[in-house]
């Protein structure tokens, strides 16, 4: 039966209760706390990445002497210029590519630049015979070798600046290139080839260098710092680059790429292994893995007999003490403790196993006729400083629990407070 007034300081509890706020934050309101910062982040996150790719972060995966690359390693302006003289600029990635453009052009102009030597001897002599004129920008050991022989390299030029002195066109209107480059030693000719130098650098060297023959001209340039977008303004640069490229109205701009090799090297591990290799190995992962399945169901229980384990609640209870004295979890093992207090007033009371700790401290107020902040203290809200807390904090749960259990059931009197003596503590059974 419950004492009269019960209701009302229900009522008075329950009011007090909506302005008593509850000490352990929830991950819901965690995470509503932190939700700005975590937009916030993400935001600045897509914004670096945005600005990364428009800053050009693409742009540097092109080679250089690039038609599409605007770097200063690129040659993107000189493409441009020429498209606005009329000049057709057909950019050829592979060796069939270049052909395919050359046997479609009735006139062309070729530009090559083999920066890492993709292309083999015989590329090289199917390349010198697709356009009437050949443009190949800073030649290496094998293009010598190949398409001029007898010529070699001849260092870095000396003069400043490089004047033409020679009768080449596209040299004439230039007048001057920038010095600081590499240079070409003609060397002696075949007595079909006739080779002619432009620009001395001194010591017999040259920057660029023509082979006529009666298949066409090739012309060796080898500074190729005369047709990128960081140089292509110094000194007579940009009037040579337009001269030699802009010879006729189709520019076939080719650029060799992996795809021109012949050899990729040696054969690999997969290209050497026969063929069943691989599905044996995944039949074997396969039937790994089937017996671990099947000898991991074997192990069964850790108890080899299905024998009765009994652990008593106290040694259970002690157990868990000297491993949060251990660890100096004061406020945790408070809070198994108000956990299990909270549960047995709740079925105590008659609540649901739903109700709220807030709900169970009204009705345990308005029972034990305690002001409800003192009984939301000894449920929730009070923190341990020390072991003597804990203890205090455990006789005052076990108490409460006394206390209610005496007002509920009037006619028992306090026999469940134990002898004396006993120390107070919770019923806890496991």
């Amino acid at each position: 039966m419950t004492p009269p007034g019960t209701a009302a300081r229900a009522r008075a509890a329950a009011e007090t209760a909506r302005e008593a706020p509850a000490l352990t934050p929830t991950l819901r309101g965690a995470g509503r706390a932190a939700r700005f910062w975590v937009v916030a982040g993400l935001i600045a996150l897509v914004v670096a990445v945005i600005a990364a790719y428009v800053a050009g972060a693409g742009a540097s995966l092109q080679p250089a002497l690039s038609a599409k690359s605007s770097t200063p390693a690129g040659s993107r302006a000189l493409a441009e210029v020429l498209r606005e003289q009329g000049v057709r600029v057909i950019v050829a990635d592979t060796l069939t590519e270049a052909e395919d453009a050359a046997a479609a052009s009735a006139d062309p102009t070729l530009f090559s630049y083999d920066a890492n030597g993709y292309l083999t001897a015989g590329q090289l002599r199917d390349l010198a015979r697709l356009a009437p004129r050949t443009v190949i920008a800073a030649p290496d050991f094998l293009t010598l070798h190949t398409l001029a022989p007898g010529m070699g390299f001849g260092g870095v030029s000396s003069a400043d600046p490089l004047e033409a002195r020679c009768d080449l066109p596209a040299a004439r209107r230039a007048g001057t290139l920038s010095s600081g480059g590499d240079t070409l030693r003609p060397g002696d000719a075949p007595g079909d080839v006739t080779r002619t130098g432009c620009f001395p650098g001194g010591d017999g060297t040259f920057s660029v260098v023509t082979q006529a023959t009666d298949a066409g001209m090739l012309t060796f340039v080898a500074p190729a710092e005369v047709f990128q977008n960081g140089h292509i303004t110094a000194e007579g640069n940009a009037a040579l680059a337009l001269g030699l490229l802009g010879a006729s109205d189709t520019l076939i701009w080719y650029l060799p790429t992996l795809a021109d090799v012949v050899d990729p090297g040696p054969p690999s591990i997969g290209e050497l292994t026969p063929g069943w290799v691989t599905p044996a190995l995944v039949l074997l992962a396969l039937v790994a893995l089937a017996a671990a399945v099947w000898r991991g169901r074997r192990f069964g229980p850790l108890v080899a007999e299905n024998l009765p384990v009994t652990v008593k609640a106290g040694e259970t209870m002690e157990g868990r003490g000297r491993l949060y004295a251990r660890s100096s979890a004061r406020l945790r093992a408070v809070d198994t403790l108000r956990v299990g207090s909270v549960s047995r007033l709740a079925n105590r009371l008659g609540l649901p196993r739903t109700a709220t700790v807030d709900e169970v401290a009204v009705q345990v107020a308005a029972v034990c006729a305690r002001p409800l902040p003192d009984v939301r203290a000894i449920l929730v809200d009070a923190v341990p400083a020390g072991d003597r807390d804990v203890v205090r904090l455990s006789d005052r749960l076990a108490e409460l629990e006394r206390d209610v259990k005496r007002r509920l059931e009037p006619g028992r009197g306090d026999a469940s407070a134990g002898p004396p003596g006993a120390p107070n503590r919770p019923d806890t059974e496991e």
